[in-house]
């Protein structure tokens, strides 16, 4: 098939201010004197529990509220009153934050609203607002437990008592400013260091400000009470089992090619890479976090997870004796012999060091975190810090970050016949969710499917042992979206290997009992065993990132963004596997398979019949831009089936303390058979003097699927439509529509950047691509 470079899509040369939605605020009937006092008396009275109540002497007082409203959360309101937003929940609580202790002019509102009508209004004064505040509280100590530490039975204060050393993280609420920041920790690591604890790290990042201490329970509880720490749970824990696997070696290893140019380098965040013969030549340099773990892999799974990253699908390369790397290497360790974190170091800390670092000194683009916390499913909350700094690192340093999935053993004991009966049913358990941090928004979180039905010969012989899954079906244990706000998640799938029932050992095979059952690497102690298999989404992650270094290679200057809209331009979910999962209901489909697995050539080139075009870009907050897209005759009016694909990729600002996390809102209308002047008219801001804006019939509107509803709760929007009959009388020109909205991050935020791939292909055998380029050129 032929390979053609993708082609550049025109921007025409408007980038106006966009038509925002019109807001909504309910009518909430209300007694303004004894709601006004009510209110007003809450305040008063937590302003002063917060006062009098008994603190660390070295910990300056922080006003922090707890708001519950009805309706809208009004921030803007709120911002107006000097108090800003660290924390939004779903069931319409806000925190606030006052960094003066200044609430005379909450105060004057409630008061305002308390005197009720005024003459010659209708309303009292704000009364839109005031009588959308249901309850003003205080953050109970009770509310600052973490998960893990109520998990472990402690759902009181009273309940830490005694000496017990613990190792805990707290974060702190976002305050504001950096300094303001340090000087909390700083005021609270005197107060823990004197009361004979420790401080073991501490981690301010853009918004998240986390401490570790190793403490005695009865201390635990009087940092429970302080005012400015949001949670305290215990650290987590890394999931990443080890697969001592059998011996899968070969005779005669072919010379591996040599890589030309300046390659794609990948980034391993994981247990080290060790000194293989098929690595060592490619792994340009090694790092530890914390420097004490030495960089040695004596746990042996970040080895196999590099050399998936570097080879891709290595049984195929040896099949076919050849040995073609795709990128060179780079490794951070940050798990022990154990594969656990160490217990000095906060995980986000840690991360991000190890990222930084492996970016600055080596220029990795391109990062595989393997690994995920232990028993952390998430569960349609918010994101935990480990998830919002890899998505703020990814926006800083323009750099792409696979994560896995994560691994569920799908039936244990007396139910493991259900691993065969019930799949895949019980994919869509709640207990399957993606772990942490693969709930993360602006990263690739990469699920399974099966290489095929992991047999062996031997294995294949006995009747009993059955197969779960065939070619290209989900693994029984991928773990499934969505994730955060509802986006898609898992962004891909890829081969990770599967498990085999074998009733008379009563249990499920995956690759460390069953070699056949996992997908090929390298060994970590390659002195006694040169190759192993791997069942996981730890070894599908690295294929697609072994995908997107190709891209790099193709296109070297291409930003993160791009690189994750061409990966969903050529992603699809095969019909096979779409029978499959449709009897588990058509909107789970996405749940499980994401944007499906991604055709590297497709990614990569365009080819005759099928031709992508792309733009890197960016909108100051509330505008709008408008893309051309030709449509050439053939593709109008030839028979056949035809299809028209978008994928748009940004980078939001996060914030894992609110339910909206991201800051930023983008999304995408495909729009045919209209002037491109009523375009602009439609979708411009508008003054009051000119009147309402000009409907736009829906025929107009490219019926995209998934809608636009569904797609954008994501940073990676993939949309298509197909046309069997003529669309001539649409024109030979569509128009892409990219809307920017500015939310929570307008203060501080002017731009945002993104990425846009449109691809057209079609059935039938025509020169689609040389239609297209003499117009683009044109």
């Amino acid at each position: 098939m032929a390979q053609y470079q993708h082609l550049e899509m025109k921007r025409l040369p408007q980038r106006l201010e966009r038509r925002k939605r019109p807001g909504f605020s309910p009518s909430i009937t209300r007694n303004p004197s004894n709601h006004g006092a009510k209110l007003k008396s809450e305040l008063e009275s937590t302003v002063q529990q917060q006062i009098t109540r008994q603190r660390p002497p070295t910990v300056t007082p922080s006003l922090i509220l707890r708001v519950k409203m009805e309706g809208g959360l009004q921030e803007d309101e709120w911002e107006k009153l000097g108090l800003s937003v660290l924390s939004s929940d779903e069931d319409k609580h806000l925190v606030l934050f006052s960094s003066t202790r200044d609430i005379n002019d909450l105060k004057a509102r409630l008061e305002a609203y308390e005197r009720g009508v005024p003459v010659g209004r209708q309303n009292p004064q704000y009364a839109g607002f005031v009588s959308a505040i249901e309850e003003i509280s205080e953050v109970q100590p009770v509310d600052r437990i973490g998960k893990r530490l109520k998990e472990e039975g402690y759902t009181s204060v009273a309940e830490f008592v005694g000496q017990q050393k613990r190792i805990i993280d707290v974060e702190i609420w976002d305050l504001g400013s950096r300094p303001l920041r340090e000087a909390k920790v700083e005021q609270i690591s005197e107060f823990i260091e004197a009361n004979e604890s420790k401080v073991l790290d501490t981690f301010i990042g853009p918004s998240i400000t986390m401490m570790r201490l190793e403490v005695n329970e009865a201390l635990i509880a009087d940092v429970l009470t302080l005012d400015e720490v949001s949670l305290i749970d215990l650290p987590p824990q890394a999931d990443s089992e080890i697969e001592e696997l059998q011996n899968q070696t070969v005779d005669d290893i072919p010379e591996v090619l040599t890589l030309e140019g300046d390659m794609p380098i990948i980034g391993v965040i994981d247990s080290g890479v060790n000194d293989h013969p098929l690595l060592r030549d490619l792994l340009v340099g090694s790092i530890a976090v914390p420097d004490t773990l030495g960089v040695a892999d004596d746990f042996g799974h970040g080895t196999r997870v590099a050399g998936i990253s570097i080879y891709g699908d290595l049984r195929n390369q040896l099949q076919n004796r050849t040995l073609q790397p795709g990128s060179r290497l780079c490794s951070a360790k940050v798990v022990d012999h154990h594969g656990a974190f160490p217990r000095e170091k906060l995980v986000p800390n840690q991360i991000r060091e190890a990222i930084e670092k492996l970016h600055r000194e080596f220029g990795a683009r391109v990062f595989v975190i393997s690994l995920g916390l232990k028993d952390q499913p998430y569960d349609d909350g918010k994101v935990g810090p480990w998830a919002a700094t890899l998505d703020e690192l990814a926006a800083e340093l323009d750099i792409v970050i696979l994560v896995s999935a994560g691994n569920r053993h799908p039936r244990t004991v007396e139910r493991l016949e259900e691993a065969v009966t019930e799949y895949p049913s019980y994919l869509m358990e709640k207990e399957n969710r993606v772990l942490e941090p693969a709930s993360a928004l602006n990263v690739i979180t990469v699920g399974s499917v099966a290489h095929g039905e992991g047999l062996d010969d031997p294995s294949g012989q006995y009747v009993g042992n059955r197969p779960i899954t065939t070619l290209g079906q989900p693994s029984p244990f991928t773990r499934i979206g969505p994730g955060v706000v509802g986006s898609r998640k898992p962004d891909f799938v890829d081969f990770g290997g599967t498990l085999v029932f074998d009733p008379v050992a009563a249990r499920l095979h995956d690759a460390r009992s069953l070699p056949s059952a996992g997908v090929l690497t390298v060994h970590h102690d390659y002195f006694n065993q040169l190759f192993t298999t791997g069942s996981g989404t730890s070894y599908s992650t690295p294929l697609v990132a072994f995908k997107a270094a190709q891209i790099l290679n193709v296109l070297p200057g291409a930003s993160a963004n791009l690189i994750r809209a061409l990966l969903g331009i050529a992603a699809s979910i095969n019909e096979p596997i779409r029978d499959l999962l449709t009897p588990l209901g058509e909107k789970n489909i996405p749940k499980i398979c994401g944007n499906g697995q991604i055709d590297l050539e497709k990614a990569a080139y365009s080819d005759n019949g099928r031709v992508v075009l792309y733009t890197e870009d960016s909108l100051p907050l509330d505008h709008f831009a408008v893309y051309e897209i030709p449509i050439p005759e053939e593709f109008q009016s030839t028979k056949g089936r035809r299809n028209i694909k978008v994928s748009l990729a940004f980078d939001p600002p996060v914030r894992h303390s609110r339910m909206d996390y991201a800051g930023i809102k983008v999304n995408f209308r495909l729009i045919r058979g209209c002037d491109p002047d009523f375009i602009f008219e439609h979708f411009r801001k508008r003054e009051r003097a000119e009147g309402k804006f000009p409907e736009m019939e829906g025929k107009f509107n490219c019926g995209l699927k998934p809608g636009s509803t569904e797609r954008e709760r994501s940073s990676l929007q993939v949309a298509s439509q197909s046309f069997n009959r003529g669309i001539a009388a649409y024109g030979d020109r569509y128009y892409l529509v990219v809307r920017c909205e500015g939310r929570w991050a307008k203060e501080f935020v002017e731009e945002q950047k993104f990425a846009v791939a449109v691809e057209l292909s079609h059935e039938e055998e025509i020169q689609l691509y040389e239609k297209l380029r003499v117009r683009v050129r044109t």
